[in-house]
């Protein structure tokens, strides 16, 4: 059962009594234990379902956030744009492909006749309501409507699998209680009053089952949260229901101290400040969108990151407070853009670097790393989309200098300046590599150097030969 801890202190019998009246959501707010988030590869077959179930089916008392099968995304999106672009063929083969592979699964998944036949019925339905958009206008709307089928999906499946165990669970829609604002933002305030009214309205279960990723916006239509937007659900419920604890289910057992692509002997960092996770998600951490811990990070909610294969592996552990003193891990971004102005008009001017970086808030072109002389500023890019308007109204300041196919490498961990020597390890790790611009001081927990691609691989693993 969910608790509900109400602005005073009810004893046992009084709480059952007010259950039975209209709750006011000024005066209570429901207490779920854990909010579980289970990623695509957690439900990408029947058999991962059943294993996803185990786990939660151990826990009780939690709020289960899913993601759509491994590869279902992917898939509404193509299907997506191959109706934009008019291939009505190629979509309804696609579509026809895609409810072949729930149908396949949902036998796989449900022995009871009688809640399979709800399973196929449900494939049906969605399946011909995805066939209706084949013939008629389709704009970005409608494919927002399309991509959240994947989610809907998932969820409707386990849930009539968790049915079939005997668990006590109930589905919720998401979109009845996550909504983001005019300009694409969660609207947390919102979030909280509707995700704790719809579960004191129903509140007698000890498994709460909802969609990651999809939601509403303004206008009441179907939207996202982009993405990597699961994760995003996952921390703003647990924040608006004041879990205990946040737990994000993937295949890979915690965030680990380097990539395991390119450098052997990894192993997963046990504490992370929410900081540090966040410049790791930000600069190639791909295991945690990089804001989805911010909700989790403002309510102090601990983030435990775990992995659906080995559950038994211990994770990493994502808080406000983490061992000191510290380097704790490596991280890359690929596909970095660095540009460089040089210009005697900077020599003790003032508004020089409003006027550039004006021009980058021009073309919607976030930046990454900054450096400054006296004459002149370095910064990174990641998107090359403008680069050649970016280029041309940078030259009215100075000489512009364009490197293509570079790297940052981040080094993060506890980096406040007092703590001598960090700064020293990394940068002597990195001797022999040619550094094209570092950055330090901009955060207390992360230290970026820029490099060439061609030196990536072997950038990651001095990092780890000689800081771990």
């Amino acid at each position: 059962m969910i608790f509900i801890n109400f602005a005073k202190k009810f004893s046992t019998g009084i709480f059952n009594s007010v259950l039975s009246d209209t709750l006011d959501t000024s005066v209570y707010s429901i207490f779920i234990m854990k909010v579980m988030k289970f990623g695509g590869t957690s439900v990408g077959s029947a058999q991962r379902m059943k294993n996803m179930v185990a786990l939660v089916a151990a826990e009780g008392n939690v709020l289960v956030v899913l993601s759509a099968m491994s590869g279902t995304t992917n898939s509404l999106i193509s299907i997506s744009q191959s109706i934009h672009d008019s291939e009505f063929g190629n979509a309804r083969k696609q579509i026809d492909d895609l409810e072949t592979k729930y149908k396949n699964t949902a036998a796989e998944l449900l022995s009871d006749p009688e809640l399979l036949g709800k399973a196929d019925a449900y494939i049906n339905k969605v399946f011909s309501d995805l066939r209706s958009y084949v013939d008629r206008p389709f704009s970005i709307k409608e494919e927002k409507e399309v991509v959240a089928f994947g989610e809907k999906l998932s969820t409707n499946l386990v849930a009539l699998y968790m049915k079939q165990q005997g668990l006590d669970s109930v589905l919720l829609d998401a979109t009845e209680f996550i909504r983001i604002d005019r300009d694409g933002e969660p609207d947390q305030a919102y979030i909280k009053e509707k995700a704790n009214a719809v579960i004191a309205a129903d509140p007698d279960h000890k498994i709460y089952l909802t969609q990651g990723f999809i939601c509403r916006n303004m206008d009441g239509e179907i939207d996202n949260l982009q993405r990597g937007g699961s994760d995003y659900s996952a921390s703003l419920l647990g924040a608006a229901l004041n879990a205990e604890e946040i737990q994000i289910w993937t295949d890979i057992d915690g965030m680990h101290n380097n990539d395991p692509r390119f450098v052997e002997g990894t192993s997963p960092v046990s504490e992370l400040h929410f900081e540090e996770a966040a410049e790791l998600a930000y600069f190639g951490a791909k295991i945690l969108h990089p804001t989805c811990v911010q909700p989790a990070k403002f309510a102090n909610i601990p983030v435990r990151l775990l992995n659906t294969m080995e559950p038994e592996a211990p994770g990493t552990t994502i808080y406000n407070a983490a061992p000191t003193h510290t380097i704790k891990a490596v991280a890359a971004k690929d596909n970095i853009t660095a540009i460089k102005i040089k210009s005697s008009h900077m020599l003790l001017a003032y508004g020089f670097l409003r006027k550039v970086f004006e021009i980058f808030e021009k073309y919607h072109t976030p930046i990454d790393m900054i450096t400054t002389s006296e004459v002149g500023v370095s910064v990174t890019i990641d998107n090359e989309r403008y680069i050649k308007e970016i280029e041309k109204e940078l030259a009215m300041f100075g000489d512009v200098t364009v490197d293509h196919d570079m790297v940052i490498v981040c080094v993060v961990g506890d980096l406040e300046w007092q703590n001598r020597g960090f700064e020293a390890a990394v940068v002597n790790a990195l001797k022999d590599i040619p550094v094209r611009m570092i950055s330090y001081g901009g955060s207390n927990y992360n230290i970026s150097l820029l490099i060439r691609k061609e030196d990536k691989i072997n950038a990651l693993k001095l990092l780890s030969e000689n800081l771990f």
